[in-house]
This record gives C-alpha cells, structure tokens and sequence, in this order.
C-alpha cells in the first residue's frame, strides 16, 4: 500500500515559492489571488509498514514545528483551500533528489536498505485560488509550472477532489519486464545505417556512416569478430559508442576539419585546423617565449587547463557549455552544467580542491512579446530555471561564486548560452611527481564511483551536436545532484592522499564511453564489464549503461593491489564504488555483458578513425559607415542606457549566489560603500598563509559579430584583460580559455550561408591569435558548441557568433587589489585611451534602433602599453579606483563609479571633443575599446601624468559630494542627472 507524507506552510506564514509563481500567474495576465505550496513523498515499499515510519521522517526530516504542518495519508488539500489544485512531480526514471534523500533516511529509520526497487517519489502541489478556467490553469501550467521533458501533473478542481484522491497515491513506475538484450542491426549498407542513424539520433553524417560501413565490412574484421563469438557486423554498443566519440560534441570536427578559406579579396587560405593553427599555435609560441620561465603546466590535454601559482601550488581552470539541455530543461540543465565543469576541475591533474565558481548567460530578452514556437520556453522562465539550477547546483556544493555575466539578446530565444566554470588549486606534488601528471596503466582496474547510471543523459552528446527541433529527447536531460557529488568528493580527496589511483578522471559527455575509452588511449585498451555498472533501476540496455551521462560519476584507474582498499574506503565513507574492469595494452576496446562480447574495435578506429572534414569558407566584409545620430536629451538617453538588461544592475541574480564560502574572497562581485556597485572582476585569496591572489574576468561581446566576427573576439579578449588590469593584475600572468558558442556553420540545406558562418569562425580565431599572442596571454583550456541553431515550427532561430573569453591572473599582494567604486571627494578623475565614434552595436544604438555605424576596434599597441603602465601605477598604490569602459560608454562608466562610493562626478569633456570630430552622443556613448577611467588622488597627478608620457591620457574632472553626475563641453553643460534618479533606472529593470 502506498503512504503519502505531505509538508506545508502554516497558515499565516508566507510562502516564497507560492508568492514567486503568484507573480508569474499575474505577469501572464491569469487571474489568481493566492497560491499555497505543499511538499509531497509517496512509498510503496513493505519496509515501511506504516505511518510511523513516515511520522519519523517528517519530524526528523522535513518538517520545522515552528513553520510547519504535516499529515500521513490525509491530503492537507481542502483543509488549506483552493479553486485548483495542480501537483507536480518526476517521470518514472527521472532523477528525483528529494526522494533520494527521502529513502536513504528511510532506510536508517526502518534499519532495512531501501533501494530503487522500493518506489519512492516526491512531488510539489500547488493550491490556487482565482477567477480561473480549467482551460487557463492548464495553459498556465504549461507555461509557468511544469516542464512535460521530465515533469507530469495532476490537475483537480475543488469539485472533484473525492473523485480524484487516488491520483495522488500514484507512483510513477520505470516500466518492468524490459527486455535486455545486445541488437546487432543490419547496417551492410549505408541507407540502413542512415535510417538507423535519424532512429536513434546517432548524428552520423553520411560520410562517418560510410566509414563504419567500410570498417566491418573488412572480411579480417568479420573473421576476427566471428571468432570472438561476435556477430560480423556491428552492435548497437559499438554503434552508440562510435556516436558518442566522433559527435562535434565530443570530437570538435569543425575545429578540426580542413578548411579553404577566401577572404573578401578573393585570397584563398588553407588551414589544416582552426585548433592547432591558432588556438595551440598561440600557446605554444608564447611558452616557447618565456623558455625556462614558462608558467603553463598542462594545457588542452586534460579536464582543465593547469597552470603554476607559486612553488607549492598549481592552478586549474575550465569553462563548459551546457546550452541544449538548458534550452529543454533549464534548472536541471544548468545545475548539470554547474556540477558537471565542478568534476571537471576536481579530476584534473591527480585531483584538485575546488576554490571558485563563474558563470555566464545568454539568453532571450525577459519582456519578449514575440510568438514563441511550441517548443521553447519564454526566455524569463529559462532565465530564472538557469539562475536557479546554478545557484543550487553551486551553493549547494560549498563554492563560492566569484565572478560572472549576463548578456540578453533576442538571437538567444532559440537556445540560451548557459557557461560555466570553476577554478582548482593542487599541491604542486603528488607522491613525489608533478601533481598534473596522471596514466591509466595496463593491469590497472576500472573503477566508477559516485551516483547510479540511469536514463537520464543518453544521446546528451549527439543532442547537442544537432539543432534543437521538434525530436529532440527526453532522455538527454540530466538532473545533478550536488550533495551525491559532495560526499563523493570528500572520498576522492581521501583516497588521492592515501595514493590509491593512478588516473582519474569524469563521467561527463558520453559517459563511460568517453570516461574509459579516453584513459584507454593511455594504457591500449580496455576490458569493461557493463552489467557490473550499480543502475538506478532495471531494464537498462547494455548501449544505455555504455553511454548514459547519469551525474555524479568519476572514473578511476586502480592498481590491482589497491582495489580492495579503495573499495573499502568507500563503503566506510558511503559513497558507491564499482569494479567494471581492467585497463589492457590489448589496442583494443571491448565491452561485456554478462560474460558475452558485446563490442570490440580498435582504439585506432575509435579515436583516429574519422579523417578530418573538408568545408568551405568565404568571407564578405560588410560595409561599415558612420550613422546620423538622433538628437537626445543626454541625460535621459543614459537612463535609457542605464536600464537596458544588459547594462543593468545584476544585484538580483548576484544576490542568490553564495561568494563568501570558503573564506577565501577579497573582491566580490558587487563593490562599493553599500556593497551595490558593480566589480571589475572577483578577488581571491587561495593560500591563506599568503598574500598573492587570483583575478577572474571574462569578455564576451556577441553584440558586434553581424559587424565582424573579427573584432568582436578582439574586443572579448581585451575586455577580460582589461578587466584583471583594472583590478591589479599585470600582463606578466594572465591565461586564457575560450568558449566559442557558434550556429551551424557547416553549409547545407537548413543552412545556406553556412560558408560565411565558417568564415566567421576562422576571423574569430585569427582574432584569438593575434590578441592573446599581442597581449602574451596562453591560451590553456576551451570547448566549442557549434549547434546553436533551433529549427522549430518551421522557423529557425540562430545565435550570434559567440566568444566567452575567460581570464584568470596573478596579483602578487591582493592588499593592492583596486575596486571600480569612488572613495572620496576631491578625487581626480582621467580617461585613459582614446574615444572614438564607434557606435555599432552599441547598447545606445541598440537602444534608438540603429543597425551601422563602426565597430570597436582594439589597437593592440597602444592597449597593451596603456596595461602595462597601469599596472605598475596600481602596485605602487597611485590608482584609488578604476573602472572599464564597456557597455553603455563613458557616461555608463561614470554614473557606475558614482554609484559605488555615494559620491558625485563631475567632468569637463572639451578636450576629448577637440581630438576628433565627435559628438556629444558619441562621447558619452561610443564603446571604444581599451579604455578605463582611473581616479587618482590630488598628490599623485604627477606620477600618473609622466607614467603616460606620449599616451592617451586625458584629465576629465573632479569627485565631489554632490549627490549628481555632471558632464559638460568647455561651457556648456550636456548631461546634469541626479545619482538617485540614474540608479533608480539602472537598478529597476532585474528588480
């Protein structure tokens, strides 16, 4: 019999997440009053014999007295009241952490284990009350309540609640009696492969199949096979297994194709590979530079880029995307997303502990009032699932969340951009060896530990590797778990300081597919038994286990003599930990299944089987002219600006993530006298015992990719550079990790202009190079997402050419670390670098619906030598504050400085007017690259004035108490703003 144990608010007590959905219902013109939650956990399992079990539970668990009611087996619904009443809960074979935690503390009550055969579920009801018809409460349901990927609802009307009380008994069940078997299917031929591969969303060109085909036709192949007791053709193991590994996902085959190249002159250039012939060209010329110096330990070969923060210490840092699954689920989405770059960082080098966390969005406007194909969800409600799969998947986890962004866009309806990434330092040693060295070894067993395998994530890899479109599946999605992966770690951390592994690395993309067949290519082969794989339920295919991207899973590479140990340790830790096999030197990878030969290929034709793609490039240079400019009023047009989303305030969004855990940040996010004024870039201090921190930045400007690709990679760069010199750091140490998020750019059918994509691509990465190896700043670690493209209800929507440019650098003494805040009146302030009209893009173009005029350009010489005397003015202490100038302009940037230290500005512009021939509008609007405004006390203007001999430097005015921001043009004065009114307008938009 099932039990049902229901949690709700007393009366009288707010309801936060009641309240947040009311907003919602009212924002989407739905009549409701009032809506009231109740937490639901349903069992079915004869270990708990009755409601005293459950009693328990809920006391001991769930339930605070104080706040609180609570029932067993009585349906609190009516007692609270309600016109409608919606619950809420998981698909059979979805992740349901509530339950989770609901079981395991089950099992200590009952003192009997309760496993996944005992069913258990928990769910969320909503009480509404409102002049609301069935039809509205449905379609509100839809749009506001549920996600039909991984959720189902029950829907009652206060009139049929007796009728429909066994609904809320129901457990969803993963269907029973599957049958599990290995399926050989007939692909002899290459249309039987392709019908195989649209089936299964295999995401195989037809060259790729073409190429399987030719491989198990080979008759040494079959013979070898057949004497195995194999089948002559493939299994669906190898063929998922060889879908995993070659997706663009997993392969990055157009950074890797070969590529002609014609430029809008009609020069034509062949480029081998977009990734070695600029991306590690960069580095790889930098190091050599710095010879005996060179500070980059791992770079492109591991989790995450590992570079030297001082003697005793490494540093690791990486970024992923987690775009497709956000675009379908976006809590569970993002919260993978999170965790998932967190297993990254940890299982780079020999393990490392995880110090910080970023995070970046892209996404559709939040006011979008445009059709939206049945599909996608409305950009506020992604924007708020991301938000909240972020914050739960890091807060959650103990990491503090340093630095980060947001860009809105309405390219990004059809698929957000959903980047995140996390920072790990290391002991520079392990067992006596470079801490970043680490090889599965021959004789070597396989162990996974951590979560259970599940349906949860299958074709995650192939998925996103395609477009977004009406097939795309449920079981791509993956939900994390956080407090698994914590527990997890904290057993991993033991076991790397008890020496148990030679390898380690994560179950990310593909699964075990790509966990053990990469640490394979170390030792030759492998051995991997998939029935020995722990599973969240039954009636997974082998292919499922093989490929499946459950989360919270590590693989290890165990010496034989160490195993029984490591099992050990972990029961003693509970944390899950299995044997599936051995590392082998055998050149080949096989699977079993319940002692059958389920797949066998070479690691050859696993990993090099596939030769490079051949596209087509060709560039055509749009033509860029300055625009006629409406005439404004200035002061209003900046609070125009000022309340754009991308300009605004992100205190809201800041606010719900955790940046103080761990004790080790010095700059937040947000700066200032109230702790409300916008950060350069976060602070770290890593090694309490010393005074060298971390600067984390980013760059990201899609906004200037219809103008060119080229400039706008150039202006990300700069502006993550830019920002750690803002803050104190110095060119000396800076690395970089690129993120590019791009739309199809392979020509086709459903993509015509696949070619200038492409060439987009290729200046995109010219750009790259020409920047990082300028500034001297390697590149260490990146991912590309080249799909970004949804093709729904016959429209499709494409993102703009992306690059998340990430930063991450030294300062030698975090007590000279400079925030963008005014700290007194009297203050000198100065422009340094030179404004021009470029316009294009701009946040104020945007916003008066300008579609030319000029794009930023970064002039690399004289940036880099402007940062190079900012730093050495910053270590001797000159600059009391400094600020870049990004979007909005120079009237963004002042009224941003004003308002972190509470105080006045007020500056003459003439001398900036008279270098060119520039407006007004221009000089407080144009986004020119490279420049900063640094404040400066009276006594130090001449150090700063000789330090920028022969440079742009250009002294504005004064800090004062006058609560206003004042700009004028020798005499006359063309912007007067009060500081309350501009942050009213820049803080209203997020709330």
């Amino acid at each position: 019999m099932a039990h049902r144990l229901e949690v709700a608010l007393k009366e009288g007590i707010e309801d936060p997440i009641g309240n947040r959905l009311l907003k919602e219902f009212k924002s989407h013109g739905y009549k409701a009053s009032s809506i009231r939650t109740i937490e639901a956990y349903l069992v079915d399992s004869p270990k708990v014999t009755g409601a005293d079990h459950l009693r328990e539970l809920g006391e001991k668990l769930f339930v605070d007295p104080v706040l609180n009611d609570f029932s067993i087996d009585s349906p609190l619904g009516q007692k609270i009241g309600f016109d409608w009443y919606v619950e809420v809960g998981f698909k059979a074979g979805v992740t349901d952490n509530a339950a989770r935690v609901a079981r395991e503390n089950l099992s200590l009550l009952t003192k009997e284990e309760l496993t996944e055969k005992d069913p258990l579920a928990s769910a969320r009801a909503f009480l509404i009350k409102g002049d609301l018809t069935r039809e509205e409460v449905s379609k509100a349901a839809n749009e506001l309540m549920v996600n039909h990927l991984i959720q189902t609802e029950v829907l009652i009307g206060n009139d049929e609640w007796e009728a429909h009380l066994g609904e809320l008994y129901k457990i969803p069940h993963t269907a029973e009696g599957i049958e599990v078997k290995v399926e050989t299917p007939d692909c002899s031929s290459l249309a039987q492969l392709m019908a195989l591969n649209k089936e299964r969303l295999l995401a195989l060109s037809e060259e790729e199949g073409q190429i399987i085909v030719d491989y198990f036709s080979q008759p040494e192949i079959q013979q070898a096979r057949v004497a195995a007791g194999m089948s002559a053709g493939p299994t669906d193991v190898e063929l998922e297994l060889l879908a995993q590994t070659w997706s663009e996902h997993c392969k990055h085959k157009i950074f890797n194709a070969h590529i002609e190249y014609t430029d809008d002159k009609g020069e034509v250039l062949e480029i081998k590979s977009l990734y070695k012939s600029y991306i590690q060209a960069c580095t790889k010329e930098i190091r050599a530079d710095l010879g005996k110096d060179d500070w980059c330990l791992s770079v492109f070969k591991d989790n995450a880029g590992i570079i030297k923060f001082d003697d005793d210490y490494s540093l690791a840092f990486k970024v992923e995307t987690h775009n497709s699954p956000s675009a379908l689920d976006p809590y569970g989405g993002a919260l993978t997303g999170i965790v998932g770059v967190n297993r990254d960082s940890f299982g780079t080098g020999m393990g490392a502990q995880l110090i910080a966390n970023t995070d970046v969005f892209c996404f559709g406007p939040p006011d979008y009032d445009k059709p939206l194909p049945k599909k996608l969800m409305h950009p506020s409600r992604i924007f708020e699932g991301v938000r909240l799969g972020v914050e739960h998947g890091g807060n959650h986890s103990g990491i503090p969340t340093v630095n980060g962004a947001i860009v809105f866009d309405d390219c990004f309806v059809g698929k957000p951009l959903v980047f995140c990434g996390t920072l790990s330092i290391m002991p520079a040693k392990h067992a006596g060896q470079p801490s970043e060295d680490k090889k599965a070894i021959p004789g070597d067993h396989i162990l996974m530990t951590g979560g259970r395998i599940g349906k949860d994530g299958i074709h995650g890899a192939t998925f996103s590797s395609l477009a977004l479109d009406e097939d795309s599946p449920v079981s791509a999605v993956q939900i994390g778990d956080p407090i698994t992966q914590k527990k997890m770690f904290d057993f991993l951390w033991v076991a790397k300081e008890e020496n148990l592994y030679s390898c380690i690395t994560d179950n990310g993309a593909g699964g075990l597919s790509s966990s053990v067949g990469e640490m394979s290519e170390d030792s030759g082969g492998c051995k991997l038994h998939l029935d020995r794989a722990p599973l969240k339920y039954q009636g997974l295919q082998p292919w499922e286990i093989l490929v499946s991207e459950a989360q919270e899973r590590m693989t290890l590479s165990v010496p034989p003599e160490k195993v029984g140990r490591f099992l050990a340790l972990a029961k003693a830790m509970h944390v899950e930990a299995s044997d599936l096999g051995e590392f082998t030197d055998s050149g080949d990878l096989e699977c079993y299944y319940q002692g059958k030969l389920v797949a066998k290929m070479s690691m050859d034709f696993v990993h090099d089987g596939l030769p490079p793609m051949k596209l087509k490039a060709k560039w055509e240079a749009p033509n860029m002219t300055a625009e006629t400019l409406p005439k404004v009023d200035a002061a209003e047009a900046l609070k125009k600006v000022l309340a754009r989303p991308n300009v605004a305030s992100k205190e809201k969004v800041i606010r719900q993530y955790d940046h103080e855990v761990g004790g080790a940040s010095v700059i937040k996010p947000l700066v200032g006298v109230n702790n409300d004024g916008p950060g350069n870039a976060g602070v770290l201090r890593p090694i309490l015992a010393s005074e060298e921190g971390i600067i984390v930045s980013n760059g990201l400007a899609p906004k200037y990719s219809p103008f060119d690709a080229y400039h706008m990679a150039a202006c990300s760069v700069d502006e993550a550079v830019r920002n750690i010199i803002a803050t104190g750091g110095d060119l000396e140490r800076i690395a970089g990790l690129d993120n590019f998020c791009w739309p199809d750019p392979v020509e086709s059918k459903t993509t015509p202009d696949g070619q200038y994509k492409l060439a987009q691509l290729v200046r995109s990465c010219q750009a790259l190079y020409d920047y990082c190896k300028g500034f001297g700043v390697p590149l260490i670690s990146g991912k590309d997402s080249m799909k970004n493209d949804a093709n729904l209800d016959g429209q499709k929507i494409s993102i703009k050419p992306t690059l998340l440019f990430s930063a991450v650098g030294k300062i030698k003494d975090i007590n000279k670390a400079v925030t963008s805040d005014v700290k007194k009146s009297g203050q000198m302030v100065y422009i340094l670098g030179d404004t021009k009209n470029e316009l294009a893009g701009s946040e104020f173009a945007t916003e008066y619906g300008l579609t030319g005029g000029l794009v930023p350009k970064v002039d690399l010489d004289s940036a880099k030598k402007r940062y190079e005397t900012i730093s050495g003015l910053t270590a001797k202490g000159i600059i009391s504050a400094a600020h870049d100038c990004s979007d909005g302009g120079l009237a963004v940037t002042l009224a941003e400085m004003a308002f972190g230290g509470g105080f006045g500005i007020e500056v003459d512009v003439a001398v900036l007017a008279s270098m060119s021939e520039i407006t007004p509008t221009e000089l407080l609007f144009s986004e020119s690259a490279s420049r900063l405004v640094v404040i400066v006390d009276k006594e130090n203007r001449g150090e700063l004035e000789s330090a920028f001999t022969d440079q742009a430097v250009h002294f504005l005015g004064y800090s004062n108490c006058q609560p206003e921001l004042v700009v004028h043009v020798g005499e006359d004065t063309i912007l007067e703003a009060s500081l309350a009114d501009l942050k009213t307008a820049w803080q209203s938009t997020l709330g």
